[in-house]
């Protein structure tokens, strides 16, 4: 059974239909990505760790990112799409629970690491799920659901069942223009400082500097999306739209699988029908919830967005998948973007 999933994963992802002409690794240590079993996420050389301004969503779990440029290779910078990234290139993301978010030194637990690697054929998402020691992660490609618990920051106990998504779905999401492509690794996204061992330093300035990337500008000339919970870098509206870009315009773009619907959430779109004011859905179901516009400034309660982003809802809930609960904050955010529109 397991080999005929990673055949049509082959297939899917455009490599060869037989596997053995590349077998992807059953466990994540294969790779050499961390030091020791990779309990600590400490990275190895060359294993480069970044932040976003404004992360997806993803059920409360905080999320550890890292990137690997072949030696002697740099990617190629763009102010507003993906950069273009070598083949070669290895995307790692780790999910985890902190046992206390009110005390990360407690510990984590290790969900999942997600990669993304770009082969000749194109990129491949690749799922690892971290075993119950937390010694290693092993390829499900099928994907997997975790049973999570943790303490809130409100100090309350709360339970989860994580859902590890499966190859198909990493394809739902990243999929642009019919290409399967990270979706952070932009300017706008990057552009922030990151605590490096030797201290602060803005992100696209480092990744020029160690010849990661070229054609970097000045990071004040490039772009920045605010961070979501953060009022000094940005207005309610820039922060909320942040929000809604990063765990929606994936799909809801141009270049997104959800552009038959006609909406356009990226930042830079200024036209208010293509944002979805007063916007009548295209085919939304009982996902209007019996609502008539995408939006309508000045009143939340009357607007699809916040009704959808407010569900966990099979057939409701957007974004569709990697979530099961409701960013209670996110969507609070959201709620005062559209109380004081004009």
């Amino acid at each position: 059974m397991r080999v005929l999933l990673l055949c049509a994963f082959l297939a899917l992802v455009g490599c060869a239909a037989d596997p053995g002409e590349w077998e992807p690794p059953e466990r994540l240590s294969a790779f050499v990505l961390f030091k020791g079993n990779g309990a600590t996420q400490e990275p190895v050389a060359g294993m480069v760790p970044y932040e976003i301004n404004t992360p997806l969503f993803s059920d409360y779990t905080e999320k550890y990112r890292f990137i690997k440029l072949p030696e002697g290779e740099a990617g190629i910078y763009d102010p507003d799409k993906t950069f273009d990234l070598p083949v070669g290139t290895i995307i790692a993301k780790t999910f985890a629970y902190p046992h206390d978010m009110r005390d990360l030194a407690k510990g984590l637990r290790l969900l999942e690491t997600r990669l993304l690697i770009h082969r000749p054929a194109g990129w491949v998402g690749l799922p690892y799920v971290w075993n119950e020691e937390q010694t290693d992660a092993v390829l499900e490609i099928a994907g997997e659901v975790v049973q999570a618990q943790w303490v809130h920051w409100d100090g309350q106990e709360r339970k989860n069942a994580y859902m590890v998504p499966n190859v198909n779905h990493c394809k739902q999401c990243h999929d642009q223009n019919d290409q399967l492509k990270p979706i952070g690794i932009r300017a706008r996204h990057l552009n922030r400082d990151y605590d490096y061992s030797h201290g602060a330093e803005n992100q696209l300035a480092f990744w020029s500097r160690t010849e990661m990337l070229r054609g970097v500008p000045d990071s004040e000339d490039a772009p920045r999306l605010a961070v979501w919970d953060d009022p000094k870098t940005g207005s309610v509206d820039e922060r909320a739209r942040a929000w809604v870009e990063i765990n929606c315009a994936h799909c809801h773009s141009p270049e997104g699988r959800g552009w038959s619907t006609g909406l356009d959430l990226m930042v830079s779109q200024t036209d208010p029908a293509l944002m979805g004011i007063y916007k009548l859905p295209t085919a939304a179901g009982r996902g209007t919830g019996g609502n008539e516009y995408d939006i309508v400034p000045g009143r939340p309660d009357e607007s699809i967005f916040v009704y959808r982003i407010g569900s966990i809802e099979p057939d409701i809930a957007m974004p569709e998948l990697g979530r099961r609960l409701v960013h209670t904050e996110g969507l609070a955010l959201v709620r005062e973007w559209i109380e004081k529109m004009e």
